[in-house]
């Protein structure tokens, strides 16, 4: 990877991931969200990872798919296409992750926000799905993680209009958890990793599943995986050990086993 279209700094067990397209306004080009992935996929596989950030720009955090490929795209490079994979890849990311939102995520930028488990909003930030101005429509997963996010009104809306809502919107539509000011963004987001890297790494594979089961079934086959990892977790010596902290008043010393 001679090009870095994606920034990696760690800080104990969080890994910031920070798109680096500026000349491109960090749209995802396909060697981007390559790299993208190959570094998830790394830190998936890596035990001193707890949890991972994806971070942008202060302007921009991705302002979409890259047109020019788009452009060059005829229906044979569409169904050949392998951008799909990549993002289904990315779904499959199996510890926390978290977006670090400033300015503008459009797009596939928005639809990056989207596949990430939290999202905290700068007051800058702004969210849309604009490619049907383009005579497009979302093709990674906007129409479907949207509509599960903020109801069927607000995500026509967004979708059909290709209109953006900014930060306090969306976060009262249920799009991000927090908003705060732009400088901070990126420092408020790290926090809430950091203090989730520190919990039983099983537990939190496991609650991720759980919440990931919630959007994508029904409630009766939620209520069984939920209740199937919280089994499962009563033979890891982390469960033992974090209520043995408890009872002992002290930081619990999870191993991940």
């Amino acid at each position: 990877m001679d090009t870095p279209f994606i920034l990696r700094q760690q800080q104990h067990r969080v890994v910031t991931l920070t798109l680096h397209r500026p000349e491109a306004r960090n749209a995802l080009s396909t060697p981007c969200l390559e790299q993208l992935v190959f570094l998830l996929d790394q830190a998936d596989a890596d035990s001193g990872v707890g949890a991972v950030v994806i971070a942008g720009a202060a302007r921009f955090f991705a302002a979409g798919a890259d047109l020019h490929e788009l452009q060059r795209q005829d229906l044979p490079a569409a169904l050949a296409d392998r951008r799909p994979q990549l993002w289904q890849r990315l779904a499959q990311f199996s510890k926390p992750l978290l977006a670090a939102v400033n300015g503008y995520a459009l797009g596939a930028g928005c639809e990056l926000a989207l596949a990430c488990d939290i999202v905290i909003g700068g007051e800058s930030a702004r969210f849309g799905l604009p490619e049907i101005t383009l005579g497009l429509m979302p093709g990674a997963g906007g129409t479907q993680r949207l509509i599960r996010c903020v109801g069927k009104s607000r995500a026509s809306q967004m979708v059909l209009t290709g209109e953006a809502i900014d930060a306090r919107t969306a976060l009262q539509a249920g799009l991000i958890s927090e908003v705060c000011v732009d400088a901070l963004t990126l420092e408020r987001t790290q926090q809430i990793a950091d203090r989730i890297s520190r919990q039983a790494p099983l537990a939190l594979r496991a609650a991720k599943q759980a919440l990931k089961q919630a959007e994508e079934t029904g409630l009766s086959q939620g209520l069984a995986m939920e209740r199937q990892q919280f089994v499962t977790l009563a033979a890891t010596d982390d469960r033992r050990e974090g209520i043995a902290a408890f009872f002992e008043k002290r930081t619990p010393n999870y191993q991940g086993r």
